[in-house]
C-alpha cells in the first residue's frame, strides 16, 4: 500500500477510410493481435492504445507537482491529460533541483500523507527526481501523434 504513479502514453488509431493504407493496415493487425474483431462498433471503429511509459514510487515531490499544475488542486486518483509543455515544465525543474539541490525543496517540495513515503530531501529524493528526467526524455521522444495522462493510486 502506498503511493503509486503512472505516466501513460495514448495514441488513437482507426479504420477511417482518408487515412493512409498502412495505418489502416496498421489498425487491423491490432485488432487481430488483441482478438477484438467481433467485439469493435463496425460504425465507427477505433482503438485507443495507452503505453506505461513512467512509474514511480512514494515520489511525493513529483505527485504534488502534477497536482498543482496538472490537476488543479485536485488529489483524488483520477487520469489526468499532461500535455508535452508541462512535462518540460516539470523535466525542467527536475534539473534545476539536480543542480542546485539547495534549492530542490523550494522548487519540487514533498507532501506528506498515508504512506507517501518520506518527506526528507535525500538521496531517495534525488533518484526519483532523476528518473523522473528520464522518464519525460523518453517521452519527448515519442511522436506528436501520442498524447500523455497521469494518474496515481494511493
Amino acid at each position: 500500500m502506498g503511493l503509486d504513479m503512472y505516466l501513460y502514453a495514448s495514441k488513437y488509431t482507426s479504420p477511417a477510410e482518408w487515412r493512409p493504407e498502412d495505418e489502416r493496415k496498421k489498425f487491423n493487425d491490432l485488432l487481430k493481435a488483441i482478438d477484438g474483431e467481433k467485439f469493435v462498433d463496425t460504425d465507427l471503429p477505433s482503438i485507443v492504445v495507452d503505453l506505461k511509459v513512467g512509474y514511480w514510487r512514494k515520489a511525493n515531490q513529483i505527485h504534488q507537482w502534477f497536482v498543482d499544475n496538472v490537476q488543479n488542486g485536485e488529489d483524488n486518483c483520477a487520469e489526468y491529460y499532461v500535455d508535452r509543455a508541462k512535462l518540460i515544465e516539470l523535466r525542467d525543474l527536475c534539473k534545476l533541483a539536480l543542480k542546485d539541490k539547495g534549492k530542490a525543496e523550494e522548487l519540487l517540495p514533498t507532501q506528506a500523507g498515508f504512506f507517501f513515503g518520506s518527506t526528507e530531501i535525500d538521496e531517495w529524493y534525488f533518484q526519483d527526481v532523476s528518473l523522473t528526467v528520464e522518464i519525460i526524455n523518453k517521452c519527448l521522444e515519442m511522436p506528436d501523434t501520442w498524447t500523455f495522462k497521469y494518474q496515481s493510486s494511493w
